[in-house]
């Protein structure tokens, strides 16, 4: 195929314009063009009055043209045009006759691919997790956000879909993908009931709405295929032998509900706090890894999209704006925007009790009055304190979200961004109101926050200002604490995927080898294929 870039309209082409544009380029008819397949499609608004259409697409030619005469005669420029060979990944469907079923913790991206893997390959997984099916934790979710009661096993961050189900559902990949596995993530998700729009947006994304959907079916199809998901299970412990290799994994600290077995794939997320002190107490090796904390800012959509669009871009058809600002602050630390929400509800993505964390989500059709993104501060292990825990950052994120839950007496601590500023508490709203899940009150963030944190953010907050009009303005309103970026620890493991622990391989978000939805998603894919190989030479059977 030929890869042509930078194919440019002031409108939303349909295919057969873009075959027409496309043939021009290269010097040939349409008629000698076999498919046109849209690899991204972009929105340039650098020029608010001449909005453009950018979109990146591979051109097969007709049988009897050659690729190489083809971009000769054309004579654009590499960067405009070049032959690529696109590697397709798929999961070779086979039966298999290994007797040890690996077992799966956690039904988030990673574990759901993981075990997506296993089961095709005709390894029959068992997939357990803590929370409940999609249906029964949205209900258990909508309660906690009406009710304030928390069930610490199923919420915003455990249960069918892992963190990601209650989020924008944003499927960023990687500029380079030469195994084939991102472009398969998103093939795998129209399949189960995305819009084909995934394969070619530039920032794709699902929604919350649908990504739930899409996970029941994937999880269908898993069972379909001999693999098993046992919901309310909670990983309690290992058992070893004399070796120290995995035995057994020990479920709900019952042991009639312990599964014998040799192979371990670690999907737990980021959030699984007791998982990881009961690993690390059963000597499993990892380290403490930076992330970032900050608060959530909301803003109003509209003027998100004239910021971006420009006052005559505002006009029917174009997608709910967003933005990814960065800086730096006075002291060198990052500061950056994470997780933006456009047309989103900030929610309360809390997991444990007397602890409150704030998350972004969006519904597909991103149409809610507001925006909101986080705006974060990088902090590492200098700042954790015990240097010598491997989970100390686990717990710093516990003492702001402590914090956090106190400021409000629960309730999700919001403040005007001007209010912040003058180290007060707000006493009303300005043109914007918050759109939060969850009830919320005012309090004052800088309590929360330690001080290099809060004046890190305002450094930033005036940096993005100038980058983002309207951005700094004083009633923009903040929430917080956003305190679950990323994962808090590393679980160690090898160039073979494996761990400390002999049959346990950690992968994905919470083992610290991912960052979002795909990231994890791919890890899951990697670690099951190289758990696949052990298994079928019989190195993990028990």
């Amino acid at each position: 195929m030929i890869k042509l870039s930078q194919l440019k309209f002031k409108h939303d082409a349909n295919i057969k314009e873009i075959k027409r544009k496309a043939g021009s380029r290269l010097r040939i008819s349409p008629a000698e063009i076999a498919e046109i397949r849209i690899e991204k499609k972009s929105i340039d608004a650098r020029k608010k009055d001449s909005l453009i259409y950018n979109f990146s697409v591979n051109v097969v030619l007709k049988d009897g043209l050659l690729e190489e005469e083809v971009l000769r005669k054309s004579r654009l420029q590499e960067n405009e045009a070049k032959i690529v060979r696109i590697k397709t990944y798929t999961i070779p469907e086979v039966g298999s006759s290994v007797k040890t079923r690996p077992v799966v913790v956690g039904f988030g991206p990673a574990g759901i691919f993981a075990a997506y893997y296993l089961s095709l390959r005709g390894l029959r997984p068992i997939v357990i997790e803590r929370g409940d099916p999609s249906m029964m934790r949205e209900e258990k979710v909508l309660r906690f956000w009406k009710t304030g009661e928390l069930d610490p096993d199923c919420n915003v961050q455990f249960g069918e879909g892992g963190a990601g189900a209650f989020s924008d559902g944003k499927l960023t990949t990687s500029k380079h993908d030469p195994s084939g596995k991102m472009r398969f993530i998103l093939e795998t998700f129209v399949k189960y009931g995305a819009d084909s729009s995934l394969l070619m947006d530039q920032n794709p994304h699902i929604g919350t709405d649908r990504l739930i959907e899409i996970v029941q079916e994937m999880r269908r199809e898993i069972e379909a295929h001999g693999g098993e998901v046992r919901f309310r299970s909670r990983l309690t412990g290992l058992k070893l032998d004399r070796e120290g290799k995995l035995r057994e994994v020990l479920i709900n600290d019952d042991e009639k509900k312990g599964i014998k077995t040799g192979c371990l794939i670690l999907a737990i997320g980021h959030s699984a706090r007791d998982t990881f002190e009961i690993l690390h107490n059963q000597g499993l090796k990892m380290e403490k890894k930076s992330f970032a904390v900050g608060l959530r800012i909301e803003h109003l959509q509209r003027e998100i999209d004239k910021a971006q669009y420009g006052a005559g871009g505002l006009r029917k058809g174009l997608p709910a704006a967003s933005y990814k600002l960065t800086s730096k602050a006075r002291d060198g630390r990052g500061v950056y925007t994470f997780c933006m929400c456009p047309g989103g509800f900030v929610v309360n993505a809390s997991s444990e009790a007397g602890h409150l964390a704030v998350n972004g989500m969006s519904y597909s059709e991103r149409d809610n009055v507001n925006g909101n993104s986080a705006v974060v501060v990088t902090v590492g292990p200098e700042d954790f304190g015990d240097s010598d825990n491997p989970l100390a950052g686990m717990e710093f994120q516990r003492r702001l979200e402590k914090s956090a839950f106190e400021a409000a007496a629960g309730k999700v601590p919001i403040q005007l961004y001007g209010d912040f500023l003058e180290n007060k508490v707000s006493t009303g709203f300005g043109k914007i109101s918050p759109e939060i899940k969850g009830d919320y009150a005012f309090a004052n963030l800088r309590e929360i926050l330690p001080p290099y944190i809060s004046e890190s953010l305002v450094d930033g907050m005036k940096n993005f200002g100038r980058k983002l009009k309207g951005f700094d303005v004083s009633d923009a309103v903040f929430s917080g604490v956003e305190s679950r970026t990323s994962s808090p620890v590393r679980i160690l493991r090898n160039e073979f995927g494996a761990s400390s622990i002999i049959g346990v391989f950690p992968c994905g978000e919470g083992a610290g080898y991912a960052g979002g939805i795909m990231s994890a998603a791919a890890d899951g894919l990697s670690v099951a294929e190289k758990l696949s190989i052990y298994l079928e030479d019989g190195i993990f059977s028990v």
